[in-house]
């Protein structure tokens, strides 16, 4: 099946897949890894949009027995956060660190008015699943250590993966998340249907590109069953939080997103699915350039506002 992306793609999205493509080329996943983070970084870089001037970020790190994972927590000169938000970045689980989304995070806070802490887990293939997820797990852990306000765990892509895996280990305790906001996020979905092979050859993220990370990220073992590496591989959906998956069109993963929530609503959960038309895996990069994006962008925070307060508006 031949996708026509001439049609289902806007102009101003097309410039922002070139412009992104210029500093990372779509051929970047045959380099060595070392230079893939190198290309990943300096295009990273190049899309940096700066901080809103009421926020300010602090480094800091957990310690988790010989484990330690940096993070940064960003707050709101002034304001009076109802909630707490736990960010995971993307990067297929081989990219991506604390610089890699600074400003998503930053604007997120500066947004939503809510004290924001960036996770910096391990990556592969020098730490392999579920190196990525203890981290995170841990991350939750200790924020939740430290306040008392509601948690509202947010990723993007692999941070959807991580986001989703902490609320599946987080269940039945007194201590989960509030609600869960996932942004274009890679779930475990067979690779071999729907969005997987309809947009095989989308632009930004192809199907061979999913594998690809999947592989790296599992060291080549079989663990597609694990809720922790694929929550679409969990047999029980209930007791998750309210959840907010919102994916690109143009993406192998938009089922991903669909087929979660799905999933959540028919086990008695509140979950909402939004499919972005015409936009591209990696678009909060595009959140200021394309119209598109930054409506996507404005509906991401609405929700990260909406669980943070215990609200369900949709």
């Amino acid at each position: 099946m031949t996708v026509d992306y001439t049609k289902l793609i806007d102009k101003e999205t097309w410039a922002f897949i070139e412009r992104t493509n210029g500093y990372y080329p779509p051929n970047t996943v045959d380099f060595s890894i070392p230079d893939q983070r190198t290309i990943y970084d300096r295009m990273c870089r190049e899309f940096f949009a700066g901080y809103p001037e009421s926020v300010t970020a602090v480094d800091g790190a957990i310690q988790d027995g010989d484990d330690t994972t940096p993070v940064r927590t960003y707050s709101k000169a002034g304001a009076e956060p109802a909630a707490t938000v736990l960010f995971f970045h993307g990067g297929g689980f081989i990219l991506g660190d604390l610089q890699s989304h600074d400003d998503v995070c930053a604007e997120l806070c500066d947004r939503t008015g809510y004290d924001l802490v960036a996770v910096d887990y391990r990556l592969a293939p020098e730490h392999l699943h579920p190196a990525a997820f203890d981290d995170c797990l841990a991350a939750f852990n200790w924020l939740a250590g430290r306040t008392s306000l509601p948690i509202v765990v947010v990723g993007d892509s692999a941070g959807g993966c991580l986001a989703a895996a902490v609320s599946h280990a987080t269940r039945g305790r007194e201590r989960r998340p509030a609600g869960q906001v996932l942004i274009y996020p890679a779930l475990g979905g067979d690779p071999d249907r729907g969005s997987h092979i309809r947009h095989a050859d989308a632009p930004m993220l192809t199907r061979a590109d999913v594998v690809y990370y999947r592989d790296i990220r599992s060291g080549g073992n079989d663990i597609a069953g694990d809720a922790t590496f694929a929550p679409l591989a969990a047999s029980d959906f209930s007791g998750l939080p309210a959840t907010v998956a919102i994916s690109a069109e143009c993406d192998p993963l938009s089922d991903d997103g669909r087929d979660y929530c799905d999933a959540i609503r028919q086990a008695g959960g509140s979950a909402i699915w939004f499919n972005e038309v015409g936009l591209v895996h990696g678009y909060l990069r595009a959140r200021h350039s394309v119209t598109r994006a930054r409506e996507s962008f404005n509906r991401i925070v609405q929700a990260i506002e909406a669980l943070g307060r215990g609200e369900w508006p949709y």
